[in-house]
């Protein structure tokens, strides 16, 4: 689950999170060293066979994305040369970039900065902490109360893709998901329509799971779907119409096709008669499910929406 997670994040911030066009990033290798590798001096840099685009480190995704830098973080600065005041640089920019993130909404209370280091860093920071904990326990006689996490390197690296995995998700998530408007335009006729199924609401604090910005997507698929199956599918010669239903999550309820070709069909009617007509409205057998991904799929590279979406 966690890898399907992280290849979808790697693939849409590798289409979407830059301000000139596609740049591949892997999770969390690149991200680290683009981070390192754009803020060095000049002089360092001649060192690195590998030469960055100053455009495309991590810092510039952010400000792409946000409109604005981080509060006391450029976009590109220089790194100390000695390795322990690096770290301690790095460091706190990685605390600033965390406290940003969470005073934009983020829920990233359980990844710490030093987990976003490169793995000599990392080495070098618990180095440096063992000691202060050590030399603070002999002067007070008392425990620091910081606990201090000493991963071997195997499970550091683990733990690391997962940090970088949710701040790239907690990113999206107060960045680019409150672009979505919750302005739902009325319609009598999906008004009527959804009269008899449960509302979703989109106030703050209606769902413990789902953003309001989420549940505004929600309402928007409820809305195209239950007004669009009986116009897609009032000819299907595989099952009919398909029944009335409740969307309420975005895994289970788009497992079928049939929600996303809905929606697809509001905006490009044109692919009803060569793409829509075609799926199954009440597949059973995962070959069935497979048959409406596959038109589902040829249907986005048909308008040219090739956004490397798997069947």
């Amino acid at each position: 689950f966690f890898q399907k997670t992280l290849n979808a994040v790697k693939s849409w911030f590798t289409l979407f999170g830059w301000s000139k066009g596609q740049n591949p990033i892997s999770i969390p290798h690149s991200l680290r060293r683009d981070v390192c590798i754009v803020q060095l001096t000049v002089e360092q840099e001649k060192t690195f066979k590998r030469k960055v685009d100053k455009d495309k480190g991590f810092y510039h995704m952010l400000l792409h994305l946000n409109g604005q830098p981080i509060p006391g973080i450029a976009a590109s600065q220089s790194l100390p040369s000695d390795p322990v005041e690096r770290m301690f640089q790095l460091h706190w920019q990685y605390s600033e970039l965390l406290s940003f993130l969470k005073s934009q909404g983020a829920y990233l209370s359980h990844v710490m900065p030093e987990f976003l280091l490169a793995p000599e860093d990392y080495e070098i920071w618990t180095e440096v902490n063992t000691g202060l904990r050590v030399g603070s326990m002999r002067s007070s006689g008392k425990l620091s109360s910081r606990r201090i996490f000493i991963l071997e390197k195997r499970t550091f690296e683990t733990m690391s893709k997962r940090a970088w995995t949710d701040v790239l998700l907690q990113t999206y998530k107060v960045f680019v998901l409150p672009r979505v408007s919750s302005r739902i335009v009325s319609d009598p006729l999906s008004l009527e329509s959804l009269q008899n199924m449960p509302g979703i609401k989109s106030e703050p604090l209606c769902s413990n799971i789902y953003s309001r910005y989420e549940r505004a997507v929600l309402i928007w698929l409820n809305k195209h779907y239950e007004k669009n199956r009986k116009l897609v599918w009032k000819d299907s010669q595989r099952g009919g119409i398909p029944p009335m239903r409740w969307i309420v999550n975005f895994d289970r309820d788009l497992l079928d096709g049939l929600v996303l070709a809905a929606q697809m069909a509001t905006y490009c009617p044109y692919l009803i008669p060569t793409h829509f007509i075609k799926m199954y409205t009440n597949p059973t057998t995962h070959e069935q499910f497979l048959h409406n991904s596959l038109i589902l799929v040829n249907a986005l590279h048909a308008i040219n929406l090739d956004i490397d979406i798997k069947v």
